[in-house]
């Protein structure tokens, strides 16, 4: 069963669209499974996440630990927005059930995507961020090449 907290940031999902020009921009999931995240970060010359917004296309848990992730970088810096674990989503929306768990990590990879994507822009190296390894867009090109 979802706890409260899932149910209302589901139902009342925060900071849901997108961002024009926005400093960073990740995108993960599986096509597959059905579960894909967008997450658009506004970054300020300080670093400061002055905005997040994002898009996700999937179940309700997977809206809910977006709309959650999103509350929990919102205003930090980007070093405080990269240890943001799928933990801390989880513990944060007062538990997931264990089929869902896979959610919180990808709200957690959509966050250090957006980083990535920004770190790219902006020809900068964020220490402790790795290269995501489930963008969807490389999942694409893949499977392009592939025909």
């Amino acid at each position: 069963m979802y706890s409260e907290k899932v149910m209302d940031h589901f139902q009342n999902p925060r900071n849901v669209g997108e961002i024009d020009d926005a400093s960073g921009v990740g995108t993960v999931g599986n096509a597959k499974c059905g579960d894909i995240m967008r997450m658009y970060l506004d970054i300020d010359e300080d670093h400061i996440i002055r905005d997040v917004k994002f898009k996700t296309f999937g179940c309700g848990a997977a809206v809910a630990t977006s709309s959650m992730a999103t509350e929990l970088v919102k205003g930090r810096t980007i070093e405080e927005a990269l240890k943001v674990t799928n933990k801390a989503v989880m513990e944060a929306l007062d538990g997931l059930p264990p089929v869902k768990v896979h959610c919180s990590l990808l709200a957690e990879e959509a966050i250090h995507a957006a980083l990535w994507d920004y770190a790219e822009k902006n020809g900068i190296k964020i220490e402790g961020l790795e290269k995501p390894k489930s963008d969807i867009h490389e999942d694409e090109e893949e499977e392009e090449e592939a025909y």
